[in-house]
């Protein structure tokens, strides 16, 4: 049995009696890189949001965030949000200072993901959360909830922070307000992505059969 999360892991070892080894996604470490950086020191921090424009991925916490950061004083925040849904019409009237770039893919995609300080992904459901790798692969550190697979991709203080929704702004603000803290976590997100490559996802799969003794090869 493969999972790709601790917690998946857990529920069907005890479904199941059987082992459960995981199984993560991998990242492209050099199509997702901080080298498509292309923003020089403008004075902002670009917080980005990648997904789907819909309320499961509870968007409305993106809205939340803006006002609190404005009550918080920290205003040198700027919301860019990639994706499409049934919200997005909504989300555009709640945050119309926002700026929205539809979908974007390949190298579009992973310039936009470099360009970013902060990335801010408030779901409650993503099982795994191919986002937060690619945006960790960009040098970009994440703040997620403690639901679902992407509170196993961010090592809390390290490489993100991982925060009840009611601790999101703060979490930011705690970046904002320090840019050494920020530099220091954008190098160790690229560092850990770099763990998180194909190659070695699949190189952890073949060990997991190696472990019971079947020859799988490497071909």
């Amino acid at each position: 049995l493969f999972a790709p999360n601790q917690e998946l892991c857990g529920m069907l070892e005890q479904a199941t009696g059987k082992t459960c080894s995981l199984m993560q996604r991998g990242v492209d470490t050099e199509m997702f890189s901080p080298a498509r950086r292309t923003r020089g020191s403008d004075g902002r921090i670009v917080l980005g949001y990648v997904g789907r424009l819909s309320v499961e991925k509870n968007i409305a916490l993106l809205v939340r965030v803006a006002r609190e950061l404005k009550a918080m004083g920290v205003a040198n925040t700027e919301f860019v949000i990639i994706g499409q849904g049934g919200d997005e019409a909504l989300l555009r009237g709640e945050l119309p200072e926002a700026r929205f770039a539809g979908v974007l893919r390949g190298e579009a995609l992973a310039e936009a993901y470099a360009n970013m300080d902060i990335f801010v992904f408030p779901s409650h459901t993503d099982t795994f959360g191919n986002v937060v790798l690619e945006a960790l692969a960009s040098g970009v550190p994440a703040i997620v909830t403690p639901n679902g697979g992407p509170k196993y991709i961010v090592r809390d203080g390290e490489t993100g922070f991982v925060a009840e929704d009611a601790g999101f702004s703060a979490a930011i603000a705690k970046l904002v307000e320090d840019p050494a803290q920020l530099k220091k976590m954008r190098c160790a997100a690229r560092q850990h992505a770099l763990g998180c490559s194909w190659d070695a996802v699949f190189g952890r799969v073949y060990e997991a059969y190696a472990g019971l003794g079947l020859d799988v090869g490497r071909g």
